[in-house]
């Protein structure tokens, strides 16, 4: 089997995205193939919390027929100093590929996918959650088909989220994404000026702004995410106040009748939105969910180079 690493975004050619893309959402229609991954092995190895991410890999890759081998955050020696590239050596002879969140750096997950025999994917690091984006741009593709020209807000914290969907979404022609930050909170300006780079090339515009006035109306999507997310913190002791006019509502879905909500979940009802709208019929927060395992098991026949 060939091996291919997800670590960024921004090393994923378009072909690439798009195959994994539509391939989640025939998973997601119910199309699952006979098990492309049997005789696999796969590693899930995870230092910080996970529900749904942790679960869709681990269920997409039995659903394959892989077999998988599981770590905590206290079970490899890289604990003890053993170098990343050294353990990525070690596994590498062992696994076929390695499903990793570090909520640490890309670069860590550079070390680990330094061999060329175990398949590395960033199920989350501090910079960006690659396979989240996959799984947005999955639901999204099985709700509306096509997703040229899809209008997006994102409102909160230019988080790992925020920088994956910023670096996916513009691949595709004519989109809009409307990223709407705390100031002191926005998308990496790194990320952002790469994400501009692709809009440019791809007919779609990427802007930020880092506050509600004049929200885009009639967009297709609203989406947010937790303000205190996985492996962040927040320096200042009244950071919320910041947060408060970024919270997602009536006010704000009634902007944009037709659209939908996302967020990656989990999420606090009465802090980023409110329970009217999580709960609410224009809500696809948990088949976006379920479409995470969809798009794992995509993720994994790409990484492992059984992808159709």
């Amino acid at each position: 089997m060939a091996r291919n690493h997800l670590i960024s975004l921004v090393d994923t050619p378009d072909a690439d995205l798009y195959r994994i893309v539509d391939r989640g959402a025939r998973f997601a229609s119910g199309a699952w193939p006979d098990e492309t991954l049997r005789g696999a092995v796969v590693g899930i190895y995870f230092r910080a919390t996970s529900t749904r991410t942790r679960t869709a890999f681990s269920s997409a890759a039995l659903r394959l027929g892989a077999r998988i081998i599981t770590y905590g955050p206290h079970d490899l020696q890289v604990n003890t100093g053993e170098t990343g590239a050294d353990t990525g050596r070690v596994l590498g002879g062992m696994l076929d590929a390695l499903v990793a969140r570090t909520v640490g750096s890309v670069e860590e997950l550079r070390a680990l996918a330094s061999q060329d025999r175990m398949a590395v994917v960033n199920a989350m690091a501090a910079q960006e959650h690659p396979t989240q984006a996959l799984t947005d741009l999955t639901a999204m593709a099985g709700h509306f088909g096509d997703l040229s020209g899809r209008r997006m807000l994102y409102m909160g914290e230019g988080n790992n989220t925020a920088a994956a969907l910023a670096l996916a979404l513009p691949r595709y022609p004519g989109t809009e994404l409307h990223l709407r930050t705390p100031r002191r909170y926005a998308v990496d300006p790194e990320i952002l000026a790469r994400a501009k780079d692709l809009a440019a090339r791809h007919g779609s515009t990427v802007t930020e702004q880092h506050d509600t006035v004049g929200l885009p109306k009639d967009v297709d999507v609203v989406y947010t995410t937790r303000w205190q997310t996985t492996g962040t913190t927040k320096e200042s002791p009244d950071w919320r106040e910041e947060f408060v006019p970024f919270r997602v509502d009536d006010a704000v879905m009634q902007a944009s009748p037709d659209a939908v909500f996302m967020h990656d979940l989990p999420a606090h009802r009465g802090d980023e939105v409110t329970a009217e709208v999580l709960d609410g019929p224009r809500s696809i927060a948990f088949t976006q969910a379920e479409a995470k395992m969809h798009s794992a098991a995509a993720v994994l026949e790409w990484s492992l180079g059984v992808l159709p």
